[in-house]
């Protein structure tokens, strides 16, 4: 069983970004292991979030190693040249197998999404013909945050990049319930305390206000849809 973290001695604040619209992300293909170049939009809205970032003193920085993910944590460390960019495969996004690449409706007319997702998190999904298990993702993608607390005893600020449904399940983790997919570019921040308490500050904050909206997987009713 894996080490569990040290307590940081001072709050340890993640600030969580889903790397910024891609190509596969316009044209509506699942995009997991396989990889497309952000779109002209996309870097627009990345530069916001550097730009809301950019007065931040991080500790450190984290990334998936697909390109989309550092492309987005590259031009948000233009404003932290002293702050060098690791890159964990934990942090890659979920393997949609036979499915990478394809048109998301060949998936969804199968399955709802809805479900899928609710399913991936809850780790009640097994898993897509050809990808990895549901298993091996959820427990990679809680080993990674749990390695990024332990390399933060000081606590601080850091910044991690990463993917829509890598995001889902790690803040399900935290919350203990689902919440929405936040959209490309997003800042979401989690704090770490001392006492152990891991919470979500904001969830999906948008710096450039014009980011396309993920898909709900709540009822707009639902207080966990709203975006904060």
């Amino acid at each position: 069983m894996p080490e569990k973290s040290p307590l940081p001695r001072a709050p340890l604040t993640m600030h969580l970004v889903r790397h910024g619209r891609t190509e596969y992300n316009a044209a509506g293909r699942l995009q997991g292991w396989c990889d497309s170049p952000l779109t002209a939009d996309g870097l627009v809205g990345v530069q916001a979030t550097a730009e809301h970032l950019r007065t931040l003193d991080l500790a450190g920085a984290y990334a998936s190693p697909s390109g989309r993910t550092t492309a987005t944590a590259s031009a948000i460390l233009v404003h932290h040249r002293e702050t060098a960019l690791t890159c964990d495969p934990g942090l890659r996004e979920f393997n949609f197998g036979d499915f990478e690449a394809r048109p998301e409706a060949e998936l969804f007319d199968q399955v709802d999404p809805a479900v899928l997702f609710r399913g991936i998190v809850e780790g009640t999904f097994p898993g897509l013909p050809g990808g990895e298990p549901v298993a091996v993702f959820l427990a990679r993608v809680a080993a990674s945050f749990d390695a990024i607390v332990r390399a933060h005893p000081d606590g601080g600020s850091v910044l991690v990049v990463s993917h829509g449904v890598t995001l889902l399940a790690y803040l399900a983790m935290v919350a203990g319930e689902l919440h929405n997919p936040v959209a490309n570019a997003s800042v979401t921040t989690v704090q770490v305390d001392p006492d152990g308490t891991t919470w979500i500050r904001s969830l999906g904050v948008d710096p450039s206000g014009v980011a396309v909206p993920a898909g709900a997987l709540l009822p707009v009713e639902d207080p966990r849809a709203t975006v904060a």
